[in-house]
This record gives structure tokens, C-alpha cells and sequence, in this order.
């Protein structure tokens, strides 16, 4: 028995590396690393395709080494209508008044579902197969969001002038770059913040993991996203409500209460200028643009809307005064008029049943999928989000679908028995309990 534990440890930790360069490579494929078009689209569409082939093997690897596929799907109504949301998706090529642009968005964001799917359940089996093993979702990503701000943070002092954009007629440096949106890659730093601190929580050497937040930190305060800001400090102070550990508390609480007033001055009201906080009120033009886009785009197609992705009968949706926009900066303003009320009423309801079926989940789980939901959902409300056009916090969102979408079922078929009777002799006693 010592022996096979032995054998456990050795394939779980090169799974363990496995399932954090696929995740990697992932997140890492939703980027523009190059200003070729044609190297940026293979990248995106055939690199995921790579990635997410790569995480149905992986789960064919978890069940060929010592395990059966007996899970079974609970919290139906999150996964089903979300099904639904990319079924109409799908209907409305039809009527797209773009049919390639919407089938393009459509089958990416197909990929990130398959890869969600068979990377949530190959966790899952592990967990059923594999007790007391280490391989966790918040490390996993909290390093993965890690690994790519390094790159950034390093980037920004090797070539400023890649990674980094102007904006407000080039009197503000924002971290990003042409390679991702300021305000996505705030999202991400985010989402790494959320995960990473559950490794405080598990282990006892902290230092190396409050290195990790503190780089994470400073990328994102480097972006000057100012709603990703507002996430992480949210996320921050709903971990100190959780923690009862007194001299972590008192620690989070002393370096946000170091950290938040600068970071609150620097990045939400810009060191105080007056037109510079005037511009923040108005969220950069986007309640405006919101307004027009109501009152102007919407009557034209107000069930069904305008196709996937789509916002308009031309490329930009402009209104006598606003600025021209392809998307909405606002997730459920996108589904609204790209696929009306019909599709908003879906998503609508599809959101319900997630964040219902979240808080029904045991503590550890309950915590982790909130902690990445709160950044996610506020990028949501003032950029691409979880409904817009294909970014990583669509494939986080899907994640979280599936981590609740799942439980083992503990009545083995006969061919499961037996095939358990033969990779793992040691688990048929607790199955036939």
C-alpha cells in the first residue's frame, strides 16, 4: 500500500503541472502577443483549440490511471440555461448582421465551455478518487494570474513603450499595453488576488505567497482600472469577515489601511483632478453611450437583437453624441442588444441559479467561487464581462458554472465496479459501504 501511495504522489504531482500549463496556456491565449493578425487568430482560435483537446485528455488520463466517471449533475438549471443562452447564440447567425464575427465570438466561446467542462471535472473525479490530494482550482489559477502579471510587471520596466498605453491624450501610462485592455488585465490581478489568499489560509509559509499578492497588487495598480481596484478591496474585506484567524485579520487590516488611501486617490479619483473626476462620473462616457444605445438600438431589434456579438446593423454603434462602439462596456447591456430580451431574460435567470446554487455549497468552496466572482461580475457592469465578447473571465464565469454543476453519485454501475475491482482494489470497500 505504501508502495502504490508512492505512485499516487508521483502522478499527481506531474498532473499537478500538467493541468497548471494547460490553465496557463489558456488564460495566456486570450492575449495579443503579437500585432500580426494572422499569428494573433491562430493563437486565439487554433492555441485554445490545442489547450482545450489537451484538457479532455487530461481527464481521459485521471479515468485511465484509477477512476470511473461517476459523476452526476446537480444545480441543472445554471448549466442548462447557460446551454441555452449559447443555443440562441447559435440560432442567431441566422439573422447576425455580421454572420462571420458572430460564429467567430460564438465558437471561442464554445472552446472556453468545453475546456471549463472537462478541466472542472477532471478536478472533481480527483477529489472522489484521489482524497487528500493538494491539487487545487485557487492555486492553480492564483499562480497562472501570477506567472502572467510577472510578465507584465517585468515587461513595463524591459520595454515601456510595449506594455504600456496611452490614454487621456497620452497624459496616463495604463499597464496593458496593445496586448490586453487595462481594465481586463486589472480583472485578472483580481481574480489571482481572490485565489492566491486561500493559500494563506493552507500554508505555513506565507511569505512566498504574500510576495505573489503584493506583485499582483502592483499590476494592478499599474492598470488603473478602477472598478478592478474597487473588486480586489471588496474581496479583501469579505476574507477578513471570514477569517477568524486574529493575527490575519489584523495583518490584511493593516497593509489595506497602508495601501487603500493612496491607491483610492492615485486610481479612482485621480490625484484629484477636477476633469479627470468629472470624466469617472460619467464612467469615460459609458452612462451616455448606455442611454443612447437604449433609446436608439434597441427599438430597431428589441427581441432578438442583432446576432451574437453584435450591437448594431453597421460595425459601430454611434449616436449623434456619443462616441462610435462596437461593444457596450457593459456585459448585460451586450446580451440586450445582441440577442434582445429573449436572450437577457436567459441570462438573466442563468445568473440567479448560479449565484444560488454557490451559496448552497460547503464553506471552502462557497468562499473561492464567490472571491472570483465578485471581480468578474464588477468588470461585467463596465466591460466585455462574462456575456460580452471572448475574454478569460468568460472562461472564469464557466468554471464557476461547473464547480457547482457536479456530484459524485454513489452507486457504481457494474462495468465501473469492475473496472475499480481492477486500477483501484484499495477504494471498492468505501464504494460498497
Amino acid at each position: 500500500m505504501q508502495t502504490l501511495t508512492v505512485q499516487h504522489q508521483k502522478f499527481l504531482k506531474k498532473l499537478n503541472n500538467q493541468m497548471f500549463i494547460i490553465l496557463l496556456l489558456m488564460v495566456a491565449c486570450f492575449f495579443t502577443w503579437s500585432e500580426n493578425v494572422a499569428i494573433t487568430r491562430g493563437i486565439k482560435v487554433v492555441g485554445r483549440m490545442g489547450v482545450m483537446l489537451s484538457s479532455i485528455l487530461i481527464y481521459r488520463k485521471i479515468i485511465r490511471y484509477g477512476s470511473v466517471n461517476s459523476l452526476v449533475y446537480k444545480n441543472i438549471f445554471s448549466p442548462l440555461l447557460y446551454i441555452g443562452y449559447l443555443t440562441l447564440g447559435f440560432i442567431s447567425f441566422s439573422w447576425s448582421t455580421n454572420p462571420g464575427f458572430s460564429a467567430l465570438q460564438w465558437f471561442m466561446t464554445f472552446q472556453s465551455f468545453v475546456f471549463a467542462y472537462f478541466f472542472v471535472k477532471s478536478l472533481k473525479i480527483l477529489d472522489i478518487y484521489f482524497e487528500g490530494h493538494q491539487i487545487r482550482l485557487y492555486h492553480l489559477l492564483g499562480n497562472t494570474v501570477f506567472v502572467l502579471q510577472l510578465v507584465f510587471v517585468i515587461g513595463m520596466w524591459v520595454n515601456p513603450d510595449v506594455f504600456f498605453r496611452l490614454t487621456d491624450g497620452g497624459e496616463e501610462a495604463r499597464l496593458g499595453g496593445t496586448m490586453m485592455n487595462p481594465n481586463e488585465l486589472g480583472m485578472l490581478a483580481g481574480v489571482g488576488c481572490a485565489c492566491l489568499i486561500f493559500d494563506l489560509y493552507r500554508f505555513k509559509n506565507k511569505v512566498w505567497t504574500i510576495v505573489k499578492i503584493l506583485v499582483i497588487f502592483y499590476a494592478l495598480f499599474m492598470t488603473g482600472s478602477r472598478s478592478s481596484l474597487i473588486g480586489v478591496l471588496l474581496i479583501i474585506f469579505f476574507h477578513i469577515n471570514q477569517t477568524k484567524q486574529k493575527t490575519l485579520k489584523f495583518a490584511i487590516i493593516a497593509v489595506v489601511c497602508a495601501v487603500a488611501p493612496f491607491a483610492v486617490y492615485s486610481v479612482i479619483l485621480k490625484g484629484g483632478d477636477q476633469e479627470r473626476l468629472e470624466e469617472v462620473m460619467s464612467l469615460t462616457g459609458r452612462l451616455p453611450f448606455w442611454k443612447a444605445l437604449i433609446t436608439e438600438g434597441l427599438p430597431r431589434e428589441p427581441l432578438l437583437g442583432f446576432g451574437f456579438m453584435r450591437i448594431d446593423y453597421k460595425e459601430f454603434f454611434q449616436s449623434a453624441h456619443t462616441y462610435p462602439g462596437k461593444m457596450t462596456h457593459n456585459t448585460f447591456m451586450q446580451v440586450l442588444m445582441n440577442l434582445g430580451f429573449i436572450g437577457l431574460t436567459i441570462v438573466m435567470f442563468q445568473v440567479f441559479f448560479t449565484v444560488k446554487s454557490i451559496l448552497s455549497e460547503q464553506k471552502e468552496l462557497k468562499l473561492m467561487l464567490i472571491g472570483i466572482l465578485i471581480p468578474i461580475v464588477i468588470n461585467s457592469f463596465t466591460e466585455f464581462g462574462i456575456f460580452g465578447e471572448s475574454n478569460y473571465g468568460i472562461m472564469f464565469y464557466q468554471i464557476i458554472i461547473f464547480s457547482v454543476a457536479f456530484r459524485n453519485n454513489d452507486h457504481l454501475t457494474r462495468l465501473q465496479r469492475i473496472t475499480l475491482r481492477k486500477k483501484r482494489p484499495d477504494l471498492l470497500i468505501s464504494h460498497s459501504k
